[in-house]
């Protein structure tokens, strides 16, 4: 049971982490140039030799990175297969399990990295970098990370199922959630294009062909007759989360990050009810629009969302700490404290979100 003093040490400490960060706490590019040079040469061989075995890993890797960032801010909590607080962790939750992977890549870079480096690198920022990398692989952009982040000690099924945006959602839906996180909707639309990359299981988008688990097709005006059927024959109407099929979410180039999707959009082959709705709304259509046909813009916006993104919520100095093993809070961590999940605007009101 904890003291007086010490519950109000860690009060303190909660509230010093909700203050201005030390400019040598804040994130940047080079981070780890004096601590451990060799940081992202490691995760950037890791990420690789995976990606040589299975090309699809990248997509994983970069869907990792959001849908950790989204919980609780970039913390590396998604990793977590243990909260110290008891119940279900984020990897748990419907919307990562059984599609989330890319664990193994993330556990091998941050092997390589303890090994010349012990207990520097955080595996958030690992994360943030095989990301990275993985963009780097299929689209042939490189983009520098800023880095610093620390790693949190708590994982809830909960928040990730309040916080990731559904395939299910409209476009005033996707906006609100994603301005939540102090995302534009430019930046929710450039963020969407990493739909050109990787495969989903038939459970995000089955009720777009069958009517609620029934065999009856459904007329789905979002999505052009040939490819609904399609979808309905690669699909059972009885289709459950747990349903091993899967499918391209670009069927045209499956392993390469580029500006396809927003071709593919107005064709009716958006894959998610959600994909189709930045179809609906006429503002978010001009900017499919303006990405389909300028791919070179869309990468330089997509690597700048990639890198805001990266910004939310996260722990820097003294707050969180660095896992040594990305699956587990450290021992010592049992009593770490928990952050409120605040928006990146909140942060950046109370001056914790650090700039590089």
């Amino acid at each position: 049971m904890a003291t007086p003093h010490g519950t109000a040490a860690l009060a303190l400490a909660a509230v010093l982490c909700l203050l201005p960060a030390l400019a040598s706490a804040q994130l940047k590019v080079g981070f780890y140039q004096k601590t451990c040079p060799n940081a992202e040469t490691l995760v950037r061989q890791a990420v690789s030799a995976a990606f040589a075995k299975n090309a699809g890993i990248a997509a994983g890797l970069i869907r990792l990175h959001f849908h950790d960032c989204f919980v609780r801010g970039c913390d590396a909590s998604v990793l977590l297969t243990v909260n110290p607080g008891g119940g279900r962790t984020e990897r748990d939750a419907p919307p990562n399990n059984p599609s989330l992977r890319g664990f193994e890549v993330i556990d091998a870079a941050k092997a390589a990295v303890e090994q010349s480096c012990p207990s520097t690198v955080s595996c958030a920022d690992i994360l943030a970098f095989a990301a990275r990398d993985s963009v780097t692989l299929t689209g042939n952009v490189f983009y520098p990370v800023p880095a610093g982040r620390r790693d949190g000690s708590v994982s809830k099924e909960l928040d990730a199922n309040a916080n990731l945006p559904p395939p299910t959602f409209t476009a005033q839906q996707l906006i609100d959630r994603f301005k939540n996180k102090s995302l534009n909707a430019e930046e929710m639309v450039l963020l969407s294009g990493a739909h050109t990359v990787g495969r989903s299981f038939c459970a995000s988008f089955v009720d777009r062909v069958w009517k609620n688990g029934t065999n009856t097709p459904i007329v789905d005006a979002g999505l052009s007759p040939s490819y609904a059927a399609l979808l309905r024959a690669l699909c059972p109407f009885n289709t459950t989360q747990t349903t091993p099929i899967t499918t391209a979410m670009d069927p045209g180039t499956l392993n390469v990050l580029d500006n396809n999707y927003y071709k593919l959009l107005p064709r009716g082959m958006g894959l998610f009810f959600s994909d189709n709705q930045l179809r609906v709304d006429a503002n978010l259509n001009a900017m499919v629009n303006r990405f389909a046909a300028n791919e070179t813009l869309w990468k330089e916006r997509f690597a700048a969302a990639m890198v805001k993104m990266g910004r939310i919520q996260v722990q820097t100095g003294r707050c969180g700490q660095v896992r040594l093993n990305c699956s587990v809070v450290n021992p010592s961590s049992s009593s770490s404290i928990e952050l409120p999940s605040l928006s990146l605007a909140d942060e950046e009101q109370e001056g914790v979100v650090a700039t590089s």
